[in-house]
């Protein structure tokens, strides 16, 4: 059976096991190297960007995951997960560390303040409709050529700048989303990874 890891150093990281769990794969929690060196694919949650990049270099994990994810480890982030994937971030702090493996460049924040947190229905390439939940959520302000768009934000009046953002993306091994589907007991973006993760071993 499949390993999962969720990275457990801030952020929704029971919800991420819940859901994994839920997709058939043995998901466990990672804050050390060595925990990293056993799974086969790793989630990392929602939380505070640049808080959890300065505990990934307190805990020895920075490197470690960098190296996994460039050589073709599976990886999903979700929300802060998509900042430190992203290759380049706008509005980010100069200690910032990202991870890489998309080819996008993300701005922080982009919905607003934990206020202007909304909700809304997404057409999820290859999953469906989602019901998408952003909290203090970054969008992709571009996509690289090889970077596989699977969602937008609907044009809408009430989605005002949001409109049209690309929220959900793919590129190779590495998935990312604006949004939290861990928080909506929706199981399915998470079987999509799962499903990476599987046809990667």
């Amino acid at each position: 059976m499949s390993v999962v890891g969720v990275l457990a150093l801030q952020g929704d990281v029971r919800e991420h096991l819940v859901a994994l769990a839920e997709a058939d794969v043995l998901a466990r929690p990672i804050r050390r190297p060595e925990e990293l060196a056993e799974v086969d694919g790793v989630v990392l949650p929602g939380g505070e960007s640049t808080t959890i990049s300065r505990l990934l270099e307190t805990f020895d994990l920075l490197e470690p995951l960098r190296q996994r994810i460039k050589e073709g480890m599976p990886a999903y982030g979700s929300c802060a997960g998509m900042i430190l994937l992203a290759d380049q971030v706008l509005d980010g702090r100069a200690d910032q560390h990202q991870l890489g493996g998309l080819d996008i460049v993300v701005r922080r924040n982009a919905f607003g303040r934990q206020v202007d947190s909304f909700e809304a229905e997404l057409d999820f390439t290859g999953v469906g409709q989602v019901h998408a939940v952003f909290i203090r959520a970054p969008w992709v302000e571009s996509a690289g050529e090889g970077v596989e768009v699977l969602a937008r934000v609907p044009e809408s009046a009430e989605a005002g700048e949001a409109a049209g953002r690309i929220v959900a993306v793919r590129q190779g091994h590495v998935l990312a989303t604006s949004f939290h589907p861990e928080l909506t007991g929706d199981g399915r973006v998470h079987r999509l990874f799962v499903d990476m993760v599987r046809s990667a071993g």
